[in-house]
């Protein structure tokens, strides 16, 4: 079985949450594209995890982890997170992480460029992680980057360092005027951080090939959601990798397998962390009460999310987009304190009414629509069944399977691994 999880909208769904909950039922749980950019929260036993380039599965013990070819990894961020989760007893070996050669190393220079870019557009910018991540997909693409089975080589890789270090200072103290880099500070930087993972590199192609073959079980775990996607989501306001589904066999390194089963993952409610269009949000009081239930802060960054009623325009262009076969709809608990809860059902643009998702000027003039369901004011945390749930509670979890034309299988009624229930 070969499964993506992906999200729907904007990022920040609960992918992490939902690929702990069903690595249990994998041999191996892959990330595929992005960085230390994700912030994938997980609840365990009342100890909350935070793991931004790790597969979710890591937590697991019986779970072989995978970082793919299609991910840019900060060495100094992957081994900081490595030696927090050992302080939590979590084992991390070659054994059960396993990183391709062909994925991206983000260096210092690039973390470096994308502050000082952000600093420079100042009221303009694009809410940036600042980690990195648009400048090393950006030396990728120019065939300038580094990637980690060129650690196996470090030695070699003197003069090429040397050149590319040349090369980024006509930027950073040509363009931005900032203090120049140091190529022998890269290096030592490469061989501090990068040199304990040289046993954890492998040719992912022929490992993960070898795998499938022996009928062995791959989740294919997302970073940031489908309206984040460089291509198909609220351009330029997104990411700078793939984050649909059909990328996952490529980002993993194996284009040629074909995925049996998406799973889209949304929240029961709309939030969004950076800039862009988002047309369902909320402000004032208003923001802020739904902020708070939700505890709607980025694990990556810190940043309060902009948060909104559910929104069936975006999330149905999500799942078709993602290709999505279930959804699970987390966070449904948080909505418990509404009277009365906002969707927005369709957008007003210029005047005319649309459930097709918008794309450029005419998203960003996109108004909402909104319809407004009873809620169900009583605590559901402890609802492990359908039939648990209150009406009202059922009606909308209906509602939203219908308006977005997939199957709910699963729906979070709190932050804990098995606050869940399975339709």
């Amino acid at each position: 079985m070969l499964t993506s999880i992906v999200g729907i909208n904007w990022g920040d769904e609960g992918k992490g949450r939902m690929v702990d909950l069903l690595s249990k039922d994998y041999n191996i749980v892959c990330r595929y594209q992005g960085g230390n950019n994700a912030g994938h929260t997980i609840i365990e036993e009342g100890h909350k995890i935070v793991l931004n380039l790790l597969p979710s599965g890591i937590l697991r013990d019986s779970t072989v982890n995978v970082l793919g070819n299609g991910m840019v990894i900060d060495l100094k961020h992957l081994y900081n997170e490595v030696n927090a989760l050992r302080k939590k007893g979590v084992v991390v070996s070659p054994e059960n992480l396993k990183i391709s050669d062909r994925a991206t190393i983000c260096m210092p220079y690039h973390v470096l460029l994308d502050c000082l870019e952000e600093d420079r557009l100042k009221g303009k910018k694009f809410g940036s992680t600042r980690r990195g991540i648009s400048p090393v997909y950006a030396d990728k693409f120019m065939k300038k980057a580094l990637r980690m089975g060129d650690l196996l080589n470090l030695d070699g890789l003197t003069e090429r360092i040397e050149d590319l270090v040349e090369w980024k200072n006509l930027i950073i103290e040509g363009g931005y005027k900032a203090p120049k880099i140091n190529a022998q500070e890269i290096i030592a930087w490469l061989k501090e951080f990068g040199l304990p993972f040289k046993d954890y590199i492998v040719d992912m192609t022929q490992y993960l090939d070898k795998q499938i073959k022996n009928k062995k079980s791959v989740m294919f775990e997302a970073q940031l959601g489908a309206l984040r996607d460089i291509d198909f989501g609220i351009y330029p306001y997104t990411s700078a990798s793939n984050t649909i589904a059909a990328y996952a066999p490529i980002g993993a390194g194996v284009p040629f397998a074909k995925l049996d089963k998406v799973i889209g993952i949304m929240k029961a409610y709309s939030t969004c962390v950076g800039e862009g269009p988002f047309t369902c949000e909320m402000s004032g009081d208003e923001a802020e009460a739904l902020r708070q239930a939700g505890g709607e802060y980025g694990a990556a960054t810190g940043r309060p999310r902009r948060v909104g009623g559910f929104d069936v325009v975006a999330s149905k262009y999500g799942v078709k987009m993602q290709g999505a076969n279930e959804i699970a709809l987390t966070k449904l608990d948080v909505l418990s304190y509404l009277d009365k809860i906002p969707v927005c059902v369709a957008y007003d643009v210029n005047g005319t009414l649309t459930t097709d998702f918008p794309n450029g000027k005419n998203l960003e003039t996109a108004k909402p629509v909104y319809k407004y369901m009873d809620g169900w004011k009583c605590d559901i945390s402890g609802c492990r069944k359908l039939k648990e749930l209150p009406k009202q509670a059922i009606e909308y979890i209906r509602f939203i399977e219908n308006a977005t034309e997939c199957k709910i299988k699963y729906v979070s009624v709190g932050a804990d691994r098995e606050q869940y229930m399975v339709l």
